[in-house]
């Protein structure tokens, strides 16, 4: 069984920067696609960026583009969100989960069968 656990989360300032992690355990990931989600309060759980555990190949929704990396730690079964220049609007709670595919074509909340507990994130203005 999949585990998900994430840390990092936290309340900065906007333009500051912090990193999330997702320890993954219960599985070889090689074969599957980490993402990380958000929400925010009254909106939908969106996709925020992927990776591809085995090539590493990577997906950026376009509001994180440029500000966001995601990287994975394949001795430490780690995955990590490097999130700089945070604005007010990435204020959301944050989760990790995991695909049992290496596509990064489709990336829809409903293709994800395992999800950590979340993390919020709070950027103040």
């Amino acid at each position: 069984q999949v585990q998900l656990v994430e840390s990092g989360g936290g309340l900065v300032q906007a333009g500051g920067s912090l990193r999330l992690s997702c320890a993954a355990s219960g599985r070889t990931f090689s074969s599957y696609t980490m993402g990380w989600f958000r929400q925010a309060p009254g909106k939908e759980r969106d996709i925020v960026a992927a990776i591809s555990w085995m090539v590493g190949s990577t997906y950026y929704a376009d509001s994180v583009k440029g500000r966001f990396t995601i990287s994975r730690d394949n001795a430490k079964n780690t995955v990590y969100l490097q999130m700089n220049s945070l604005k007010p609007e990435d204020t959301a709670v944050y989760y990790c989960a995991a695909k049992k595919s290496q596509s990064l074509v489709r990336l829809l909340r409903s293709d994800f069968g395992s999800w950590g507990q979340g993390t919020q994130v709070t950027v103040s203005s």
